[in-house]
C-alpha cells in the first residue's frame, strides 16, 4: 500500500508536470512563430528583402496555447495526488490520531496498517506504543576519556532523608503510551512525555516518600518497601495522563561518603560484635555439649557395669544349672571311653591276626612263586641244551659239507673290520693261496680222523662250552 502511495503521488505530479510542459510548449512555439512573420520579404524581380507592414504581421493567425489540455492534465493529476493523501500507513509499533484541521483531535485511535483519511483537511500524529525505559542515576559518572555527552548520560536524581542527608537513587521506569487515549495525550500533553512528564512525576514522588525513612532504613531495611510506595504512586500518577507504568526498579543508593565511611565502621562494629556473641553461644553450647557428653558417658557406665553384673549372675546360674547334666555326661564319656579302648585292643588283636595270616600267605605264595621260576629255568635249561645240540649237529653237517665256514667264521671273530673274500682253491697269483691251501688241507685231515657222529673238534668245544661260533 506504501507503493502505491508512492506511485499516486508520482502520478500526479507527472501529470501536473506534463500541464506546465505543454503549456511553456505551446508559449515558446508561439514566441517562434511570431519572429518568424516579423521578418522581412524578398522582391521578387531583384530578390531583395523587403521589410514587411508592421500592421499586417498583428493581424496574421497564429497557433493557438492549449489550454484545456493542459487544464485537463492537471485536473488529472489532482485525482491521485488526493487518493495518496488520503492513504495513512501506519507502522508497526505505533499507533496514530487523526488531526483535522477544523475539528483538532479527532477521538479513535489509528492502529497499525492502511487508513482512510480526508484529503487536506485530516493528518495523522505517529506515537510510540512501544515500551520506553526512563533512567537516573546515583550520581555523576565519571569518563576517563572526558565528560560524555548531555544526552548519552541519564539524569542525577538526589533525594533528602529524614536527616537531610543527600541520597543518590539509580532508578529505571518502564512505561508506555495507552493507545485508547493517543487522542488525550496529543490534546493535553507535550511532544516529548519521558522527559517532560515521567521524569519530573518520579523525581518529585521519590523527593515526597523519602523524608519519611532514616537514611539507614532506605539503604537497608526498607529499601523494598520505599520502592513499593513509589512504584504505587508513580503508576497512579501517570495512569491518569495515559502512561501504563510496567515496572518501577530501584537498582541503586548512593550515600554520602562521610555517612557511608561511618556507616561501614559500624556495621563493621556490629559485624564483630555478633561474631563475638557467635562465638559466645558456640562456647556455651559446646561447655553444655561436654556436660551432656559427660552425663550420657556416666549413665551409659552405670548401664554397662549393671549389665555386665546381670550377665555374670547370669553366667553363674547357666553354670550351676549346667553342672546338674555335667556329671552324668562325664561320667558317659568316661563308660564310652573305656568302650573306644577296649573296642580299639579288639580290634588292634584282630588287626594283628589278619596281618600275620596275611604274612604266612605271602610266604606260601612266594615259595610257590620261586618253586614255579626254579622250574620254569630248568624247563628253559632242557629246551636250550636240546636246541644247541641240534644246532651243533647241524653244524657240523654243514662244516663238514663246506670245510672253508670254519676260516671265515674264525676271521669274523678275530676283527668286524676283516671282509671276506671267496676265490678258488687254484687260483694262481693270489698271495693268501698257500694260507688257504694249507687251511684246507689241515681242515681236512681233522675232519677225516674224528668220527662223523661226533662232529668237528671245533663244534665239540662249542657244544662243550654252550657258545655259538
Amino acid at each position: 500500500m506504501l507503493v502505491l502511495k508512492y506511485l499516486l503521488v508520482i502520478l500526479g505530479i507527472g501529470l501536473f508536470g506534463s500541464s506546465g510542459a505543454l503549456l511553456v510548449y505551446d508559449i515558446y512555439l508561439s514566441s517562434q512563430l511570431r519572429t518568424l512573420l516579423g521578418r522581412r520579404g524578398r522582391d521578387k524581380t531583384t530578390g531583395e528583402l523587403l521589410p514587411e507592414d508592421p500592421s499586417e504581421v498583428g493581424r496574421r493567425p497564429l497557433q493557438p496555447i492549449r489550454w484545456g489540455l493542459a487544464q485537463r492534465l492537471a485536473a488529472a493529476g489532482v485525482l491521485p495526488l488526493l487518493i495518496a493523501f488520503s492513504i495513512a500507513i501506519v507502522p508497526d509499533g505505533s499507533a496514530g490520531v487523526r488531526v483535522s484541521q477544523i475539528w483538532g483531535a479527532r477521538p479513535g485511535t489509528l492502529y497499525p496498517g492502511v487508513h482512510l483519511i480526508t484529503p487536506l483537511v485530516d493528518s495523522v500524529e505517529l506515537y510510540d506504543t512501544r515500551e520506553q525505559v526512563y533512567t537516573t542515576a546515583a550520581g555523576h559518572i565519571a569518563n576517563a576519556q572526558g565528560p560524555a555527552p548531555k544526552a548519552a548520560q541519564p539524569e542525577v536524581l538526589t533525594v533528602q532523608a529524614r536527616e537531610g542527608l543527600n541520597i543518590g537513587l539509580a532508578v529505571s521506569v518502564r512505561y508506555r503510551l495507552d493507545p485508547h487515549r493517543l487522542s488525550y495525550i496529543h490534546a493535553n500533553l507535550p511532544r516529548s512525555v519521558g522527559d517532560e512528564v515521567v521524569a519530573p512525576t518520579v523525581a518529585t514522588i521519590y523527593r515526597q516518600l523519602a523524608p519519611n525513612y532514616i537514611t539507614r532504613e532506605i539503604f537497608a531495611t526498607k529499601r523494598e518497601e520505599l520502592r513499593l510506595a513509589a512504584a504505587n504512586a508513580i503508576t497512579s500518577r501517570l495512569a491518569s495522563d495515559g502512561i501504563i507504568v510496567r515496572e518501577v526498579l530501584l537498582r541503586d543508593l548512593k550515600l554520602p561518603e562521610e555517612y557511608a565511611q561511618g556507616l561501614e565502621g559500624l556495621l563493621l562494629k556490629e559485624q564483630e560484635n555478633e561474631r563475638l556473641g557467635t562465638e559466645t553461644e558456640i562456647k556455651q553450647k559446646q561447655v553444655k555439649i561436654a556436660e551432656l557428653e559427660a552425663e550420657a558417658q556416666k549413665s551409659r557406665d552405670v548401664k554397662q557395669a549393671e549389665a555386665h553384673a546381670q550377665v555374670r549372675v547370669l553366667q553363674a546360674k547357666a553354670e550351676a544349672d549346667s553342672m546338674q547334666y555335667t556329671l552324668p555326661l562325664k561320667q558317659k564319656q568316661i563308660e564310652q571311653s573305656k568302650l573306644e579302648a577296649q573296642a580299639r585292643k579288639e580290634a588292634t588283636l584282630q588287626n594283628a591276626e589278619a596281618a600275620a595270616q596275611a604274612k604266612i600267605i605271602d610266604s606260601k605264595a612266594e615259595l610257590e612263586r620261586q618253586k614255579n621260576l626254579s622250574d620254569a629255568e630248568a624247563n628253559r635249561i632242557r629246551v636250550t641244551a636240546a636246541a644247541d645240540a641240534e644246532r651243533m649237529k647241524f653244524e657240523a653237517t654243514v662244516l663238514k659239507q663246506n670245510p672253508m665256514l670254519i676260516q671265515k667264521i674264525i676271521a669274523e671273530r678275530l676283527s668286524d673290520k676283516l671282509q671276506i673274500m671267496m676265490v678258488p682253491i687254484d687260483g694262481k697269483n693270489f698271495f693268501a693261496n698257500d694260507v688257504l691251501r694249507s687251511a684246507f688241507s689241515s681242515a681236512g685231515n681233522s675232519a677225516s680222523a674224528e668220527d662223523p657222529e661226533e662232529g668237528t673238534p671245533v663244534a665239540t668245544a662249542q657244544k662243550r662250552s654252550g657258545r655259538r661260533p
